[in-house]
Formats: structure tokens, C-alpha cells, sequence
């Protein structure tokens, strides 16, 4: 069957939608622990770039998998797929000539490495927000973690399953040692540059 999927060439190019937008496109990926502040500060983020006349979309885990991924479970596999259609989707968002911030979990390594190769890497800003297992669950939003040690949840990342923290991440957030303000401020100042290299 793949080899009757013939990709049809169009006129206007990546190039052309980001000159129009006045501003390049790429995908800042936000990475962590359920309750660490991932979506938090990836909301502050937008507002600021919005305010600057960027057109930006955030993808957020919950959201995802209320629709395009809702036949998926949190078993490693399909962890796996998730992350993978969630890049396909970026992809198309960045050459569509859109900023997207991606706020999932992301545990695995392997997964976030693909994401890296599917959106390519000059396309591709990881941001670590690094906060302890013990904070995020004091902080426990959604009440996952409560039902993880009650035994109500499985493959609960940080409990049952594992997440593999990036190893070298361009951006890294403390959460327990920065305000939302700050974080926001350093993710923005970081890609400020990025945002004028039109390609």
C-alpha cells in the first residue's frame, strides 16, 4: 500500500509561511513529571510570544489524549505511539510556520530522541522542568499521585514507571528554586534569537 502514497509538491513552502509570519518556526518540547509545571509555564510562555506578535499552539497531554489519542493506554508501547503521533503533528505545525510548545511527560529517552529526528534537531528545543518526585507529589494537582499509592492507578510515571531525565537538555527549569515569572522569562530570552533565523 506505501508504495501508492505518491506526496503531492505545493508552491508555498515552510520558508515562505515563516517569512510571512515574520518569524521562524519550531517545537519547544517541555518534559517532567506529572505535576512539575510543565503546562503551567508552557502557558505563560505563549501569552508572552503572543504579546510579541508570534503565532504559537500548545499540544498538552490531557488534551491530546482526550481526542487524537484517545485509543491509546499508558502502557510503555503505547507511550511510545503517543509521543510519536504527537511529533508527527508538531511536524506539520512547525513547517506550517507555527511556534508549538509541547507539554507532555515524555518519560523515555528513546522517545524523545525520535521526536528529535522526526521534527529535526535544528527544530528542536528540549525544556527539562526539573522538579523532585516528592514536590510534584505535595503539589499532586490532579490527585494522580494519591491514586498511584493506593494502588488505583498503574504504570503511574515516577511511582510504578520510570522517567528517564534528559541528559542534556538546552533548557532546565527548577521549579522548586525559580517562580513561573522567571521560568518564562529564561524560556523566552533562550529562543529570542531562534525566533529571527527565518530558513
Amino acid at each position: 500500500m506505501k508504495e501508492n502514497v505518491i506526496p503531492h509538491s505545493y508552491q508555498i513552502s515552510k520558508k515562505d509561511r515563516q517569512e510571512n509570519n515574520k518569524h521562524s518556526s519550531f517545537l519547544m518540547w517541555f518534559t517532567g513529571l506529572s505535576g512539575s509545571g510543565k503546562s503551567t509555564i508552557a502557558n505563560v510562555v505563549e501569552q508572552e510570544l503572543y504579546k510579541l506578535g508570534i503565532k504559537t499552539y500548545t499540544l498538552d497531554g490531557d488534551n491530546i489524549r482526550k481526542g487524537i489519542n484517545s485509543d491509546l493506554t499508558f502502557a510503555p508501547e503505547d507511550r511510545t505511539e503517543n509521543i510519536r503521533r504527537i511529533a508527527e503533528i508538531s511536524n506539520l505545525m512547525v513547517d506550517a510556520g507555527i511556534v508549538v510548545l509541547a507539554a507532555f511527560v515524555s518519560p523515555y529517552i528513546k522517545d524523545r530522541e525520535n521526536i528529535k529526528s522526526i521534527v529535526k534537531e535544528d527544530n528542536f528545543i528540549e525544556i527539562y522542568i526539573n522538579t523532585s518526585l516528592e514536590e510534584c507529589e505535595r503539589r499532586d494537582v490532579k490527585g494522580l499521585y494519591k491514586k498511584a499509592r493506593a494502588g488505583e492507578i498503574k504504570n503511574m510515571t515516577g511511582i510504578s514507571a520510570p522517567y528517564e531525565a534528559p541528559t542534556n537538555p538546552e533548557i532546565e527549569i527548577e521549579t522548586e528554586k525559580e517562580s513561573i515569572e522567571e521560568s518564562a522569562k529564561k524560556i523566552v530570552d533562550y529562543i529570542t534569537l531562534k525566533l529571527n533565523q527565518v530558513k
